[in-house]
């Protein structure tokens, strides 16, 4: 087998790399095909347009708005609570920017297309890492599982979840391989997409440390995408806390505004103990317990299946930041989703499968994904 240290480092490795995945990309454009046909049909039927809901409502408004007006638009509530733009990190609407700048689009039509092209590309990490631990089958079917979630309508969604994603898998990719510059340099970018880019930064940490007393010794290059990492994140939230004259816990407190914050997880399990106070809602709170439960399992399984140090504290941290986040709990599945290192235990077990019924598995998958997305997109939605 190729080396991985060298495979992609130039551009005829970058083409073979593609050629690879080229399966996996294309069932993973497949399945998003399908959720976009399903959603169209659901949205006509309900007198609603797919485009708006694709584009125009939830978070894509902030997003959409910082990148036409800047930063500081905000919103008082009735009870005095003030929801300011700021807590939207800004890479986002600057790549809408960008794009609307460049081509004839407006900033929420180009951050469909910015979402759109990143959820390929985080494809292709995925792929690519699956490929690297496991081999092809394996990479293919984690970029098909991670299609087929069940919130995987968000990856075609003018959100944050599929840019930070790719940045966050890439970054990974680079750690594996030791391309320490380049890991660096992804995991501050993701850093200015979104506040789990502490996550991508830990894992660049903890892999370097880890080598570091390995080998006993710091190369140049490890040393200075250590210290790249950080960067994105940290410039933002200093940025932040200048503008608001609140210091390092200026970005801290506009979170709080908005009822985000980290409380170990007590306010989700109120939410869920006040699920028991009769019988239809208790039903949703097993349905809850199982789901965590799931999630610890399947790391469990990450832990056991030997992944390397940067996929395990990435995938932890981000899951924990979900789960022990306070906030509004419908959008947890969506947070969720870029952890996807939780899928490649299942990927390992498809790709032991006869490849005609992991695809018929699949295929029913992708189909029951593809009508919660519209049915989820239509109602309450991913805020």
């Amino acid at each position: 087998m190729e080396d991985p240290r060298r495979a992609a480092a130039t551009p005829a490795g970058a083409a073979d790399a593609l050629r690879r995945a080229a399966p996996a990309l294309l069932a993973f454009a497949g399945v998003r095909a399908l959720g976009l046909l399903v959603l169209a049909l659901w949205s006509a039927a309900a007198g609603k347009s797919p485009h708006t809901l694709l584009t125009a409502r939830w978070d894509s408004l902030w997003y959409t708005r910082v990148a036409e007006f800047g930063y500081g638009w905000e919103v008082r509530l009735p009870d005095g609570t003030v929801h300011s733009n700021l807590a939207f990190f800004p890479l986002l609407p600057w790549l809408e920017r960008l794009v609307s700048a460049v081509i004839p689009l407006s900033a929420a039509d180009a951050g469909l297309a910015v979402s759109w092209g990143a959820s390929l590309c985080a494809a292709w990490g995925i792929y690519l890492v699956g490929e690297l631990l496991h081999g092809r089958r394996a990479g293919i079917c984690a970029v098909a599982l991670w299609a087929v979630l069940p919130v995987g309508i968000v990856q075609s969604m003018a959100y944050s979840e599929s840019l930070f994603t790719a940045l966050a898998v890439w970054s990974l990719y680079a750690v594996l391989t030791r391309r320490w510059v380049g890991a660096g340099l992804l995991a501050s970018l993701a850093g200015l997409t979104r506040p789990v880019g502490a996550a991508v930064v830990a894992a660049v940490w903890a892999t370097a440390a880890a080598q570091a007393v390995r080998e006993r010794r710091v190369s140049w290059r490890t040393a200075l995408g250590v210290l790249l990492a950080p960067l994105g994140a940290a410039a933002y939230v200093l940025w932040v806390g200048h503008r608001t004259g609140d210091g390092l816990f200026g970005y801290l407190d506009i979170q709080g505004q908005w009822g985000n914050g980290f409380d170990g997880g007590l306010a989700f399990a109120l939410f869920v103990g006040a699920k028991f106070t009769s019988f239809p809602l208790a039903l949703a709170g097993v349905a809850l317990i199982v789901g965590v439960a799931l999630l610890i399992w399947l790391y469990v399984l990450c832990v056991r299946q030997g992944q390397p140090l940067a996929l395990l504290v990435y995938c932890g941290m981000v899951v924990a930041l979900a789960l022990c986040a306070s906030g509004y709990f419908g959008s947890k599945p969506r947070l969720l989703l870029p952890a996807f290192p939780l899928l490649l235990p299942v990927a390992v077990a498809l790709a032991r499968v006869r490849a005609g019924r992991a695809a018929a598995v699949l295929g029913g998958v992708a189909l029951a994904s593809a009508v919660y997305g519209a049915f989820w997109l239509n109602g309450s939605g991913p805020p």
